[in-house]
């Protein structure tokens, strides 16, 4: 049975699409998809005890939309002193961070905060979104399994992002956005080895969020759209205001985070309840992920007037909750922001063309292109508004403005990414270089030598004589040190330098010439779920030598991984 798991592992190390790595992501998907259903009812079954409906705040009084907030943050404080302060760090930026020094292993500390304090946020109505716990909840589930079955880094990245096209699927029953999310945002990669796992734990999200909610879309109650070409112009000068808007609100946010991180979590989480109760108390269509607001701004009568202050308060209640570390996702919010803002151009457009019947058409298109600039993720953007909508009829229209507004975001007011300024404003690393980026997607175990020749103590003459005869074997010598009470396995690479040349007056002493050609390369132990990149990492100063892989024990050297053959790949792209 352990040869068995050893294989799969080394499977599992190569950069392929496997039926092992196929079967780990419908077994992670399904477990990620779960806990999200078990975080939604969660959720629902909060709100059931003071809202007639899921995120109708209208329905409470003035005194309770302010009291709301305050008690929702003391709660998300208190699980926050039990699990530890430093565990706050929570939703899709710190997932991006985690994949980067990490690969994709989350604290289960974290994982907590994130499950009650989310559950409780957006229970509280905070203006935050389910997405970014759903993200975090399905990597850290499919990453556990992952991490129990001591599986290569690389697969273990891959299972991450399994389990969140799984968490993203399971919160929307969008599969097809859930995919593109994945490779567009968190991989920023498209590799047919991660597609095709990513594709089967987004299903199995699906199917699920499907049998327990049944198969309808959050927002299928929109009309057929209705644009033609004359309503294009309006269209274009609706995305050029959401870019800038996109652009506005991105600044603002990561302004508002760098800082409030001067502060302490009490105070910043107290100042967002207060925040978002007092403008709760004046706009509660404001409160909650943004279904309110997208329920009135659908509203046929609702004034311009109204609309714009429903805008306002919007923006104003999500840069404050998310700036000063409420846990919860971005992404419903931006929706919400974007269907008020479509709604507003809707209203002005009936005023300019008197008879225009738009109904939800700038909704839409307002959803999708804030939702685009913001994020910069036009692709699962489009998708995730026509899955969430059932209407294939939008796609071209929703891609002008798309376009329009990403390129306006990025291009004239130079905005990135929200995740992306998030990291950066926390510090938080998420880029490497191109050789890492490269190096870890292949497991050590998948290009060790294994043929090992393991000499204990040896002399110089043993060693030579075994180099002469060994041929394919890799000669490796145990020198036992002790350090402390303890003794401690040194190994040591040997090696015959060719680049020495021969004695001409002595060449009849071969054994000394052979002496001198002789190299001992101090290995250097890496564990065996490691990648290449840690290989490099350890070696690239030096540019030469080896690292040992080993499985439980330090002292137990099961293979080796030489520069030379981290070299040939990154020269000539061949593993050797």
């Amino acid at each position: 049975m352990m040869i068995s798991i050893a294989a799969i592992r080394k499977h599992l190390a190569l950069p392929n699409t496997t039926w092992q790595i196929c079967l780990l992501a419908i077994i992670g998907g399904c477990a990620s998809a779960l806990l999200v259903v078990l975080f939604t009812l969660t959720i629902e079954g909060i709100q059931q005890l003071y809202l007639i409906k899921r995120d109708n705040y209208n329905s409470l009084d003035e005194v309770s939309r302010f009291d709301l907030p305050i008690i929702g943050a003391l709660i998300i404080l208190l699980i926050a002193w039990l699990t530890g302060y430093k565990y706050l760090r929570t939703g899709i930026p710190f997932v991006l961070h985690r994949l980067k020094v990490a690969h994709g292993v989350i604290p289960l500390k974290n994982t907590l905060n994130q499950f009650w304090g989310s559950a409780v946020a957006l229970a509280s109505g905070f203006s935050v979104g389910r997405e970014g716990p759903a993200v975090h909840l399905g990597a850290a589930c499919s990453s556990y399994l992952g991490s129990v079955l001591k599986l290569p880094y690389n697969s273990v990245r891959t299972l991450c992002a399994c389990g969140i096209a799984a968490g993203i699927a399971a919160t929307f029953n969008t599969p097809i956005a859930a995919v593109i999310f994945v490779m567009e945002v968190i991989m920023r990669e498209y590799k047919v080895h991660i597609f095709v796992p990513v594709m089967l734990a987004s299903i199995v999200g699906s199917l699920i969020t499907r049998g327990v909610f049944g198969t309808s879309h959050n927002f299928q109650y929109f009309h057929t759209i209705a644009l033609e070409q004359h309503h294009y112009l309006s269209l274009i000068l609706l995305a050029i205001v959401l870019g800038v808007l996109a652009a506005a609100f991105n600044k603002y946010l990561v302004l508002i985070i760098k800082q409030s991180v001067k502060y302490h979590i009490v105070p910043r989480l107290l100042l967002a309840a207060f925040i978002t109760g007092t403008l709760g108390y004046l706009v509660p269509g404001a409160m909650g992920t943004g279904t309110s607001a997208i329920d009135i701004s659908l509203t046929s009568n609702a004034q311009l007037g109204f609309l714009f202050s429903l805008l306002v308060a919007k923006l104003l209640m999500t840069m404050f909750a998310l700036g000063l570390g409420i846990p919860g996702g971005i992404i419903g919010p931006t929706l919400g922001i974007g269907a008020i803002a479509g709604a507003c151009a809707g209203a002005i457009v009936i005023q300019v063309l008197p008879g225009e019947h738009l109904g939800s058409d700038f909704i839409l298109m307002g959803m999708a292109g804030f939702m685009a600039a913001s994020l910069n993720a036009p692709l699962a953007a489009l998708l995730a508004v026509v899955e969430l909508s059932g209407q294939l009829e939008l796609v071209v229209p929703a891609m002008i403005v798309i376009t329009i507004a990403s390129i306006v975001s990025r291009q004239l007011c130079k905005n990135e990414s929200i995740f992306t300024m998030q990291l950066d404003a926390q510090n938080l690393l998420y880029r490497k270089p191109p050789i890492e980026e490269s190096l870890q997607n292949i497991g050590a175990l998948a290009v060790m030598k294994d043929n090992l020749l393991i000499l204990e103590q040896a002399s110089t003459r043993t060693i030579i004589g075994e180099l002469i005869n060994s041929h394919e074997s890799q000669l490796i010598i145990n020198k036992e040190a002790a350090i402390g009470s303890n003794k401690v396995d040194n190994y040591y690479w040997a090696q015959l330098d060719a680049d020495v040349a021969d004695d001409d007056d002595d060449a009849e002493d071969i054994e000394h010439n052979l002496e001198k050609k002789l190299i001992l390369h101090k290995l250097i132990p890496l564990n065996h779920q490691a990648t290449l990149a840690e290989a490099y990492l350890a070696l690239v100063e030096q540019r030469s030598g080896a690292v040992y892989i080993y499985h439980k024990d330090i002292n137990d050297c099961i293979g080796l991984v030489t520069f030379e053959q981290l070299r040939i790949y990154l020269v000539e792209g061949k593993l050797n």
